[in-house]
């Protein structure tokens, strides 16, 4: 079973998107929860993530604009994008780091385009 993203969808530059991430498990004892993206001919990247302390930290390319939340008792991640430029298009992804290694098996993500 895979993380479930959502959420994304066609933009204009500056508008505003709110992605969701299902897990299929409990995320209550993972200590890191993030998101990543990957634009077309890239390699994935680190977005945003979120600490069991709710602990914060952003790739600079999105600091200030995006904010990462969790809600462990839905075992839900968020990543509330705002004032979206067209280098924010990519497939969004979650997924939380335990132990050293992924939580979960990645899912299919979520396609944020973002248009001038």
């Amino acid at each position: 079973v895979q993380l479930q993203a959502s959420g994304g969808g066609l933009a204009h530059a500056g508008d505003s998107l709110r992605l969701s991430c299902a897990a299929p498990g409990s995320i209550f004892s993972i200590n890191i929860m993030g998101w990543y993206r990957q634009a077309p001919g890239n390699e994935r990247e680190p977005v945003a993530s979120i600490t069991t302390d709710r602990i914060r930290n952003y790739a600079d390319s999105v600091k200030g604009r995006f904010t990462i939340s969790r809600d462990n008792s839905k075992n839900t991640v968020y990543l509330q994008m705002n004032s979206l430029k067209p280098e924010d298009t990519a497939v969004y992804y979650c997924n939380g780091r335990r132990l050293g290694a992924w939580a979960f098996s990645w899912g299919q993500g979520t396609l944020v385009t973002v248009s001038s």
